[in-house]
């Protein structure tokens, strides 16, 4: 008889093969079997096949990115350049292809709470001086981010970080970002709870489960346990915002936001207590992975979904992953927005609730930082502080734990390497993403062109009332333009930077997305155009009113007149 099978591996049968395989066939014969009768398995129910995917599907499903760390290794030892595939596998270990802008990569870290120690700041400052171009900025998640990393450097970058216990991997695409909470967390008088615990707690759990290395786009998470200096946690997927309820700590938990998409998250009306959030929110985070969008990158966030689903759809699935409900809350009323805003409290010098310590917020311009600096905030940290720093979502630290004794030295030696102390009502709220220098996507050198913006309308305004001017490069909205009292969205005007301006935005208790009011002014034409919106601010506002609160009672039409008009 002929065998149905002539080859293994590739290659043809040998003649012990063949006698066994005809011994073999010849028995199933006999028992009535033929070959045909054995059908192939089944394709499982809803497996869509390679070919069927888009392409970010297709290549983490052909070889996991956390699996691609070998491939790391080999373009090292030709210092080449990541192909189409490896530039999206090695976003899963933090790495970034500047392409076209540079041929070099960025790493972003992964440093949950954004605490940093000063042994690990003294590390960054040698590897960025080492094997990067020096240039180190804190983002707008508490984050640290590295440049113009050669392929051939990536090895040794990643392991210099890994044996001072930090990591980058999962700091980029399908995955969750760097989870936020209070930089005061455990020191702030203010706060209803130390959240730094929980926070630290989930990222550990999710560097060691993969099935959170598989989401369908990327995903935020911030804790907020109360305190002057918030995370804006309504900008997140998921928030946290502790609460109290007859006496006890509750967390309230909010979904589905998105900031670049003009979305902030919403309440999901539950009350869960400290010692059950983590779990609650990775439930909440495995709806998501279940049923988000993988057909789609465009509406592929927790805020797509949810347009599609109801808030109390979305509860019931999490509900079903932790075997039974959660507690439900009254609808919770919006809070008022605060009379006399408080200014920029992540800068300045403020108690703790130990007695004796402060902790001294520092300014730093659009979050830059150079190595030399990074060394000299650890001596300063170490010498007057507890031996750490932490990071804020406004792109400045702050050094905890200084005696009351050490704070007039300790602002003293900031000032002498460029960092102040001094509060500012300007300087304070102005952030800015990576721009157009370093990020393919940007339309405007936005850092660059904010420190002109800063130092532009210094010298000829005077506030009285905390501003927040946020530059972002593009849609995206890294450096989430649409919640600033001032956003500036960059475009390009005739080949040049330009921006696209919108007033009124706010988050927490002044929740609101900004308007657009001027389209397309170049990045020359910005800084008087400010100083006009600002002075007409000042010139047509009532006693004690906000920008925000002053844009928002007036239209376009009449914002326009007043902000283009010098008298």
């Amino acid at each position: 008889m002929e065998i149905p099978v002539q080859h293994v591996n590739g290659e043809p049968l040998n003649d012990d093969q063949r006698k066994y395989l005809d011994g073999f066939f010849a028995g199933l014969a006999a028992r009535g079997v033929t070959f045909g009768d054995v059908q192939p398995a089944p394709a499982p129910a809803g497996k869509a096949s390679l070919e069927d995917l888009i392409f970010e599907e297709r290549v983490k499903r052909e070889l996991h990115p956390l699996d691609a760390y070998d491939q790391i290794i080999e373009n090292a030892i030709a210092n080449k350049a990541p192909d189409k595939e490896e530039i999206f596998r090695f976003k899963w270990n933090g790495l970034f292809f500047l392409t076209p802008n540079k041929e070099a990569f960025m790493a972003r870290l992964r440093i949950p709470g954004g605490v940093v120690k000063t042994f690990q700041l003294r590390e960054m400052a040698a590897i960025a001086k080492d094997l990067t171009s020096g240039y180190v900025q804190i983002t707008t998640r508490a984050n640290f981010q590295m440049r113009l990393i050669q392929p051939k450097d990536c090895p040794e970058f990643l392991r210099r970080l890994q044996a001072v216990g930090l990591h980058t991997r999962g700091s980029g695409a399908d995955n969750i970002r760097n989870l936020t909470a209070n930089p005061t967390a455990g020191i702030d008088p203010y706060e209803l709870i130390d959240v730094m615990p929980m926070c630290q707690e989930l990222g550990q759990i999710i560097i060691n489960d993969r099935s959170f290395y598989d989401l369908p786009r990327k995903f935020n998470i911030a804790y907020d346990g109360g305190g002057l200096i918030g995370t804006v946690e309504d900008t997140n997927d998921i928030g946290a915002r502790a609460v109290t309820v007859g006496g006890e700590v509750f967390f309230r938990i909010a979904l589905g936001g998105a900031t670049g998409h003009k979305a902030f998250a919403r309440d999901l009306g539950v009350l869960v207590r400290p010692a059950e959030l983590n779990r609650a929110i990775l439930a909440l985070v495995r709806v998501y992975i279940a049923n988000g969008n993988r057909g789609d990158r465009k509406k592929a966030r927790l805020k797509h979904l949810l347009e599609t689903w109801s808030l109390e759809k979305y509860l019931g699935e999490a509900e079903k992953l932790l075997g039974g409900p959660l507690t439900k809350a009254a609808p919770e009323a919006k809070p008022a927005p605060d009379g006399e805003p408080l200014p920029h409290t992540h800068i300045g010098v403020y108690q703790q609730k130990q007695k004796g310590l402060n902790y001294v917020g520092v300014a730093m311009p659009v979050g830059q930082i150079t190595p030399k600096q990074m060394l000299r905030v650890a001596e300063i940290a170490d010498l007057y502080g507890s031996g750490e720093i932490r990071l804020t979502v406004w792109q400045n630290f702050i050094i905890p734990n200084v005696p009351d004794a050490y704070v007039e030295t300790v602002k003293k030696a900031l000032r002498k390497i460029g960092f102040d102390t001094q509060q500012s009502l300007l300087r304070g709220g102005i952030i800015a993403c990576t721009g157009n220098s370093y990020c393919k996507f940007a339309q405007a050198n936005t850092k660059g062109q904010a420190l002109e913006l800063a130092d532009y309308l210094d010298r000829r305004i005077q506030l009285d009332q905390p501003i927040n001017i946020h530059l972002t490069g593009c849609p995206n909205s890294c450096a989430q333009h649409y919640m600033g009292d001032i956003g500036l969205l960059g475009v390009k005007v005739k080949g040049e930077d330009g921006y696209h301006v919108f007033v009124g935005g706010g988050f927490g208790a002044n929740q609101a997305v900004g308007r657009q009011i001027f389209a397309s002014i170049t990045a020359t034409d910005l800084k008087p155009t400010l100083e006009k919106m600002l002075k007409g601010y000042l010139r047509r506002r009532t006693p004690g009113e906000t920008f925000q609160q002053f844009t928002t009672r007036n239209d376009l039409n009449t914002l326009q007149a007043i902000f283009t008009n010098d008298e």
